[in-house]
């Protein structure tokens, strides 16, 4: 099993989590709201004459748990679905190993399962 991780843009959210679904049939995820920069280090914003830097800017974690069979087509919808046409600020994905992952509600193991209740 594998954790895959997605930091994207917030607009993209529901194209990147419908992407992964339709390339895959995977349609567990966690969507956790954070904020952040990368090379782009935030902007700037213009309001009634003065101007007002965010360094941080709005985006979302997704967070897959995956059979290691489908870890790179989920990466590749993840990447293909997150894409905006920006110059930058697109996110980032990565994967880890995990082990031991468990239902909490049957107490079954999730390893080697390719599909989730």
């Amino acid at each position: 099993m594998q954790k895959i991780e997605a930091v994207v843009i917030r607009e993209r959210v529901e194209t990147v989590i419908d992407a992964v679904e339709d390339a895959t049939g995977h349609v567990g995820v966690t969507v956790i709201e954070a904020i952040g920069h990368g090379r782009e280090r935030g902007v700037t914003h213009e309001y009634r004459g003065r101007v007002f830097e965010s360094r941080f800017l709005p985006k979302a974690l997704l967070v897959f748990v995956v059979p290691d069979a489908i870890v790179d087509d989920v990466i590749a919808a993840i990447v293909d679905a997150a894409r905006s046409g920006n110059e930058s600020g697109d996110g980032l994905s990565w994967a880890t190993p995990v082990s031991d992952v468990m239902h909490h509600r049957t107490g079954t193991s999730l390893e080697g399962v390719t599909s989730h209740d």
